[in-house]
């Protein structure tokens, strides 16, 4: 374990870095505004297993591959960027029928999950979060790995508390907007997040792989 006060740095800067919404925190928040809280409480356990996922590929060291090989970096941004571009236009080119069952398809709650690891997973710009951020805060004179991963359970604990909030207040705002004239609203909603996995498709797709 990383001693006392560089835990507690640790936790102050992974508090602040998972306040700023990203790609995770977006597709939760539109899988909350299009099935309700619990579809994104799904979506929010989905990724944090691709956290930790992403931890243990740094614990192991794997994630250095991407960060020395730009064959490797190249295949996972663009598989995830075209997973994210098939997300968009799925929602874009769904029927346009606000109401309980408005969904991103498939609406099963497996699928959800599976789609949140997913779309944590095949970025490759987490991977390399995880290879630069942790490090900082390690003790180089005692056991590494173990360390590594016991801040990468921590960052996993505190981004799933703060992506269940996030989840909470879209599925409150869903509430609010399927009334009365907020209907036509939430079918506008369809535009938005599609609109926005889209944008969040493509800017994956432009990122480069810095040394």
């Amino acid at each position: 374990m990383p001693d006392a006060s560089s835990w507690t740095v640790f936790v102050v800067a992974a508090i602040v870095l998972l306040v700023t919404p990203g790609p995770s925190v977006l597709y939760i928040i539109g899988r909350s505004l299009d099935e309700g809280p619990r579809s994104g409480l799904v979506s929010v356990a989905g990724i944090g297993l691709g956290t930790l996922g992403h931890v243990l590929a740094a614990t192991l060291g794997i994630s250095a591959l991407l960060s020395s090989s730009a064959l490797a970096f190249s295949i996972v941004k663009y598989a995830g960027a075209a997973y994210l571009l098939w997300i968009g236009i799925r929602r874009l080119l769904s029927p346009d029928a606000p109401g309980p069952r408005t969904a991103l398809v498939p609406q099963n709650a497996w699928a959800t999950f599976r789609q949140g690891a997913m779309v944590n997973l095949l970025n490759p710009k987490t991977a390399l979060f995880f290879l630069a951020f942790l490090p900082q805060f390690v003790d180089p004179e005692r056991a590494v790995a173990p360390q590594m991963l016991a801040l990468g359970l921590t960052f996993t604990a505190l981004g799933v508390s703060s992506d269940s909030c996030f989840a909470l207040l879209a599925g409150s705002a869903r509430r609010v907007l399927l009334r009365g004239r907020g209907r036509r609203v939430l079918a506008a909603q369809r535009w938005v997040t599609g609109g926005v996995f889209v944008a969040l498709g493509v800017t994956a797709a432009l990122t480069r792989r810095t040394s």
